[in-house]
Formats: C-alpha cells, sequence, structure tokens
C-alpha cells in the first residue's frame, strides 16, 4: 500500500498545497473534493453499480473512522480487550454525551479474527480535539507505543489475513514501510509463543533506507526475535541462499509473499484528501510496468506450494486486474488465484473487464486504436482479456473493497499459489557461487570494521554471533541460571569497538538465514535486545535483562525470578515516579519480602499471574526488575508502567496527559501573574522589605515529601 520512494514515482507531501488568496494554505476542510476526470474515469470502469454511486462518493468525501487492532501474539491481549471493552469504551461515552446510552459507535470489525480489530466513528481529529475524549486518546498513544494496539487502516488489515501465515512459514514483506502489514505477519509468525522457538520468520524490505527504521521500531513494538529488515529495491531482491547441514549452498524460497506494491493511492482519498486536486489516470499508466516487476519478483521468491499477496490502496484496474492478468498470461498455468475467505467482509469481484485512458481520458478499446505518440504510455499489456479467453484466468476471485460497502477505504487484494516454477527460472537448485558460507561463529578478533557510506544510507556494521567459548557466555549463564537447551550462538552483538554495550537474540532460522546471506543482503536489523552493560563493579555480572528481549529469553532463566501478587505489582509500579528514589522492599507483602531479600542485588525476572478484574482473564505476565540493597523496581519504560497498572485495575489518572486542562491552567497562570505584577506597581511605593527580599519566617514552609503509596489487597 501508499507509494514508492523511488524518485521517479516519489510524491513529497504537502508539496504545491491548495493557498487561499492571501497566500496561506488552505485547510484540509477547504479543499473542494471534486475531481471530474476521477468520477468520468470509475463510472466508466463500472467500478461498482449506478445505483450505488452517490453512497460511493458521499463515502470518499467524508473523513476515516478510527480503526486499530489488539496485537493477538500477547498473553495480555484479551486482557486489554476486557479492559477496552468494559471500561475505556463505556468511559468515552459516558464523557462524550449527555445521554448515557448514547453510543460513539464503537464495535469490533465483524471480519477481523477473535474481536481484535476495532473501529469508532470517531476521526482522528475527532478524538484528539475534543477534550471528553482525552483518556481515550491517551490510551491509543500509550498502548501504541508498547506494542499492545496497532492504529491502522481497517483495509490495509485485510492482506495479512488474506496470506494465512503459520508459525512454521518464512514471510518476505517486499514493500513493507511502514510496516503495520508487517506488525500483523509478525504476530502470525508468533501464534501463541512469544518467544525464540518459532521455527519461522520475517523479513521485511523497503527501498528507502530511512523509512527502514521505521520497521526497525516496528520489531522493537512486538519485541520479536523473528525479525529481519533488508534495504532493496523490491523489483530487483537479491537471489537468497541456505548453507545445509554439508555446507553446500542452496536456493532459499519464502513459503509466504506479501506485495503491497507502489501504487497511485486514490483509496486512500478519504485520508489524503489532496488526491482530489493530483488525481490522474497517467498515475496508474505510470505504474503498472513498476507493479508488474515487483509482483514477478515475489513470485520468483516464493517456494513451490507457496502463496502470495499482491494489493494496492488503488480502485484502478490498470494497477490491479491489469497487472494480474499480464502475470497470470506470463505464467502459463504455473500462477492461480485462489479465493480469499474472510466471511463477514464486503466487497466486490475483481473485474474482467476495463477501458484504459490517457491522461486526457481518451478511451481505448485496443490496443491497436493507440496512436503511436501514446504507444510507450498506454501499453499492450494493460489491456482485458478477451471475453472468449477471460474465464480461464478466474479475475473474479480478486477482492475490491468500495468505501460505502463497511464505511472504509479503498483497496484491492488477490490471493495467488505457484503451482510450479515459472516458465523462465533456472530447475538448478544448488548455488554456483564463489561467496563461502560463513563459518559459524568465526569473525575478525579486532571487531567489526567502521560504518561505510552508501548510495542512499549507511552500510551496516556487520553481525557477531557469539561462540561458546566467549567469556562473556559463562557469566551469563551462571548468573541467571540459564536452560543447556539455550543456544547461545544465537546471541549477537553490534558495535564498532571491542566493548559490547548491548547483546541481541534471534532464533535459529534467523541466525542462518543471516550469515548464509549477509554478504549479499543489505541487512538493517536483526533480532531483539536481550541484555544491556551496566557496569557495576558490586554485580557478578556486566549484563542486565532487557524488557524488549525478556519473552524470548524468559523460559530459558531458572535462577533469579520473583512470584509477585498484584497488590505487590501495584505498589512497584505507583512508587517510581523518582528515578533516583526506587520502590522500597517495605513497601512489599511480608511473603514478597522473604522472598526478594536472599537475592543478590542487580537483574532479576518478576513473574506475575495477573487476574484481570473477577470476570476478566488469566494473563501471565514477566517483567524485567532491579534487586537494590532495600529496594525493587521495574525496569521498563513508562508506558509499559502505566500499561500494567491499566491491566491491575490501578489508578492511572496521574500518569493521563489532559492539554486542555494543561492549557488552561497555563492561561490561568498567566492571568493571575499580569495581575500581581499590576497590583505590584500599584503598591510598589508601600512595600516593606524584608532583608534582600527573603519571605518572612512566617510565610515559608517546608518541603513536604510524598509519602509512598501503601496498597493492600482488596
Amino acid at each position: 500500500m501508499g507509494k514508492s520512494s523511488a524518485k521517479r514515482w516519489k510524491k513529497k507531501k504537502n508539496v504545491e498545497a491548495e493557498t487561499n488568496e492571501k497566500g496561506v494554505r488552505k485547510q484540509y476542510e477547504e479543499i473542494v473534493k471534486e475531481n471530474a476526470d476521477f468520477e468520468t474515469y470509475y463510472k466508466l470502469q463500472k467500478i461498482c453499480p449506478e445505483n450505488e454511486w452517490e453512497d460511493m462518493m458521499k463515502h470518499l468525501r467524508e473523513s476515516l473512522p478510527t480503526t486499530f487492532r489488539i496485537t493477538g501474539s500477547r498473553t495480555e491481549g484479551r486482557a486489554l480487550l476486557h479492559v477496552l471493552q468494559k471500561h475505556l469504551i463505556k468511559d468515552a461515552v459516558l464523557a462524550g454525551k449527555s445521554d448515557p446510552e448514547a453510543d460513539i459507535g464503537a464495535f469490533p470489525l465483524p471480519w477481523y479474527p477473535q474481536n481484535l480489530g476495532w473501529q469508532i466513528n470517531l476521526t482522528r481529529k475527532d478524538i484528539r480535539r475534543n477534550e471528553a475524549y482525552f483518556r481515550l486518546h491517551n490510551f491509543l498513544i500509550s498502548e501504541t507505543e508498547t506494542g499492545n494496539i496497532s492504529r491502522q487502516e481497517a483495509v490495509s488489515m485485510i492482506p495479512p489475513l488474506a496470506l494465512q501465515v503459520e508459525p512454521h512459514h518464512r514471510v518476505l514483506d517486499l514493500c513493507a514501510a511502514p510496516g503495520s502489514k508487517t506488525a500483523q505477519l509478525i504476530e502470525m509468525i508468533h501464534g501463541e509463543d512469544e518467544g525464540i522457538k518459532t521455527d519461522g520468520f520475517v523479513v521485511a524490505n523497503d527501498l528507502d533506507n530511512k523509512r527502514c527504521y521505521m520497521l526497525v521500531h516496528q520489531g522493537k513494538r512486538l519485541l520479536s526475535p523473528a525479525f529481519i529488515v533488508t534495504n532493496h529495491d523490491a523489483s530487483r531482491y537479491p537471489d537468497v541462499v541456505k548453507t545445509d547441514e554439508n555446507g553446500v549452498l542452496k536456493k532459499f524460497k519464502f513459503d509466504r509473499v506479501l506485495c503491497d506494491v507502489p501504487c497511485s493511492g486514490d483509496g486512500t482519498i478519504r485520508k489524503n484528501v489532496d488526491v482530489w486536486k493530483k488525481w490522474s489516470t497517467s498515475n496508474g499508466l505510470y505504474l503498472h510496468q513498476v507493479q508488474y516487476q515487483v509482483l514477478k519478483r515475489g513470485l520468483e521468491l516464493l517456494e513451490v506450494g507457496g502463496k502470495l499477496v499482491y494489493s494496492t490502496c488503488s480502485l484502478n484496474p490498470i494497477e490491479d486486474e491489469g497487472v494480474l492478468h499480464r502475470m497470470l498470461k506470463d505464467a502459463e498455468g504455473s500462477v492461480e488465484l485462489l479465493d480469499i475467505d474472510l466471511p463477514h467482509l464486503k466487497h466486490s469481484k475483481g473485474m474482467s473487464h476495463w477501458i484504459p485512458c490517457t491522461r486526457d481520458m481518451v478511451q481505448y478499446s485496443k490496443f491497436e486504436d493507440v496512436p503511436e505518440k501514446w504507444q510507450t504510455t498506454v501499453r499492450p499489456t494493460m489491456f482485458p482479456p478477451t471475453p472468449e479467453e477471460a474465464p480461464k484466468y478466474h479475475l473474479d476471485k480478486c477482492v475490491r473493497v468500495l468505501p460505502h460497502k463497511q464505511d472504509t477505504g479503498g483497496f484491492f487484494i488477490a490471493l495467488l499459489t505457484k503451482t510450479r516454477l515459472l516458465p523462465w527460472e533456472n530447475t538448478e537448485v544448488e548455488v554456483k557461487s564463489e561467496r563461502d558460507p560463513p563459518p559459524a561463529a568465526k569473525r575478525d578478533p579486532r571487531g567489526p570494521p567502521k560504518k561505510i557510506r552508501r548510495i542512499g544510507g549507511f552500510k551496516e556494521d556487520p553481525y557477531v554471533f557469539m561462540s561458546e567459548d566467549n567469556p562473556i557466555w559463562p557469566q551469563l549463564r551462571d548468573f541467571y541460571g540459564l536452560d543447556t537447551s539455550l543456544d547461545c550462538t544465537n546471541f549477537l552483538r553490534r558495535s564498532e569497538d571491542g566493548k559490547i554495550k548491548n547483546i541481541y537474540i534471534t532464533t535459529k532460522a534467523v541466525r542462518d538465514f543471516v550469515r548464509s546471506n549477509e554478504k549479499d543482503v543489505k541487512i538493517i536489523n536483526v533480532g531483539v535486545k536481550a541484555l544491556v552493560r551496566v557496569d557495576k563493579k558490586w554485580t557478578p555480572c556486566d549484563f542486565r535483562l532487557s524488557q524488549e528481549g525478556l519473552p524470548s529469553l524468559s523460559p530459558f532463566i531458572k535462577d533469579r525470578r520473583v512470584q509477585l501478587p498484584k497488590e505487590d505489582l501495584k505498589a512497584v509500579l505507583l512508587n517510581d515516579d523518582d528515578k533516583d528514589k526506587p520502590p522500597l522492599l517495605e513497601l512489599l507483602t511480608e511473603e514478597t519480602r522473604k522472598l526478594v531479600e536472599p537475592i543478590e542485588r542487580g537483574s532479576l525476572v518478576l513473574d506475575i499471574d495477573l487476574q484481570v478484574e473477577d470476570d476478566g482473564p488469566l494473563c501471565k505476565l514477566q517483567l524485567v526488575g532491579w534487586k537494590g540493597t532495600n529496594s525493587l523496581r521495574a525496569y521498563i519504560q513508562r508506558n509499559d508502567r502505566v500499561h500494567y497498572l491499566r491491566l491491575c485495575g490501578a489508578d492511572v489518572s496521574k500518569y493521563e496527559k489532559n492539554k486542555f486542562k494543561e492549557r488552561e491552567e497555563a492561561e490561568a497562570a498567566e492571568l493571575k501573574k499580569g495581575d500581581a505584577e499590576a497590583e505590584g506597581n500599584d503598591n510598589s511605593m508601600d512595600v516593606e522589605g524584608n532583608g534582600n527580599g527573603a519571605a518572612s519566617p512566617e510565610e515559608s514552609s517546608d518541603v513536604i515529601e510524598p509519602k509512598p503509596i501503601k496498597v493492600t489487597s482488596s
């Protein structure tokens, strides 16, 4: 979905924006939501039945509702869903409406599994600008940062669902940024297992080096060790290989491929209102070849028997069915379209007939009628199959989502399977290459070289996997009591000097992929941060645990674990506002103190079996903790702290940011300051001094330290 970052089709946001008579940019509300060519073109294509046209155009002119989904692979996903349904939606209704029975239109998307996809019939602007919804706004922001929800257009959630990913699959997302669909793929790879035991992994690729780091952020949010980010032109993605047990390089193919290709994006017109002004048929004509090349490369990288989803956020058949028809024709039966099974998703079937038009809206029913000067723009591959040929391509199996069907954006999705090698593919399995498979753990002892500047970004530091003879390994193994089943070669580091700052963890499958392909594939990021150097002289271990990598490492940690009851978790989280004053052990229950006090200072795991209210689900949580001399702290980010307090049913109001109230208080303070200054000027001749301006003893007061919050069980 979206536009490519390649210069020839990249579109800069907000360039040539509409301005009013004074030269000031108009607000989006001022942009006229009309485009005669748009309407003429899509009426000509019969994109929807004539009696639905006005309804579709009405929806296209309206802003999108807010949609998001809850992360299904998290153990606390169900708990968060319970809190959302029982409290947040109800509170938003009561806050936003005078009538307690009023409804803001919040409901689970009927076609998204397990009620984890949600729609609220308020626009993002409604939620952001209305004080009544500030708690809902805070929830969406904080839970997005923690990775527990993803704010995503409803139609954008469809392609990963159509791909039918299972935990053992190797998945390639060819045009991945900004990464919302990638996040779904990662969730599917993990299923119920959040750790490193999964055999599958996701490779997320993007052409733009900077956008690759948006993908890195997605991996961090979802805490996935089975995630790789690469930086290549999707249409020329390099061949990848695997190394068998005999050290022989063989071709590697993916089980699932997502081609969410660069497109004109007119299906996003409800969100990107500039499309009304800039839309032209030429956008689709110019992108047709690029889209075909990406799809072709995706199919070449797909395993026989594997599945590929081709999707765009465009309604244009030149970018949709036109590309698929061309590929199916070239593939000569080696690729087939499949039905997409998403019950309750309302959509239109794919089309078998369309009419190409030039940018001047001149239409042609066959290529022979196209004047020579237009034949490099309107190409023969853009024309539909003949009525006689159409049935064999089954283009009706494609899915086109129209905005008025379920109040969404526009989208196109097709599911394909590869039944045999493509006609032009090489049948050889072994790879004739000069490159040698990298040794299991040997790397340059001097450490990795410094980054080298290259076109489009930097050459990334190499990935140095740990070996069993690394002196750090016994220290980690003994301090945390790591299980012998943990393979230390799944740990890696990335640093320019000899001192290791962070240690990352990944899966065996990802490790093998990186080792076999790091010379030819531009890999930006691998795995998650598991351990961080602390440099404390009094602790026998130089590395503390990282919350980011804890789900991967936790199953192997046998020592340094403490079981916390719910009330002690609340006490630890509520009394940790000052980084220099960690929660004291005296705040905990006696039973917990007896467990914590004998433990040596340093990093540890806090285990919590959390019952979310009386009628909510039970979820097992693991948090990174830090045991001090007389204290216990949860070593997590602020947003994570709010998240866990929310699951505990604690009052999180002190963490809520109400910008409306803050603005009022600031204005009141400014007004009070002005009044005080005016009064001071009036009485300046009558003021008695006290020393050099210090307050008198009667006026001064000592600062009172806030008392710790003692939590009692209810």
